[in-house]
């Protein structure tokens, strides 16, 4: 298996010191999926990164393909949502996993 870093891009820099009630059901959505592929053993890790610059989301994928990181990505209710959320992966070519 590889694994892929998922950048889950904001709509603002402000997010999410300004969500909207809108924007907080999205999240919510968005949360419960990423948890599902985590129980799933899918998902190593994810969560909001505090990037001063802005937050955005991250998680750890551990997949055959970047393509079925791709699809996982598409079906983020955040994207799904079409509000302003944008993805990007990277493969990770090589990882140390702790015991």
């Amino acid at each position: 298996m590889t694994y892929f870093l998922y950048k889950l891009i904001s709509p603002r820099t402000t997010f999410p010191q300004d969500i909207t009630s809108m924007e907080m059901k999205i999240m919510q959505e968005h949360v419960v999926y990423w948890k599902e592929l985590t129980d799933k053993k899918i998902v190593l890790l994810f969560g909001p990164v505090a990037d001063p610059k802005g937050t955005y989301g991250l998680a750890i994928v551990e997949a055959a393909n970047e393509g079925i990181v791709n699809e996982y990505g598409i079906h983020d209710p955040a994207i799904e949502a079409d509000v302003g959320f944008k993805f990007e992966i990277y493969p990770m070519p090589q990882v140390i996993l702790r015991d």
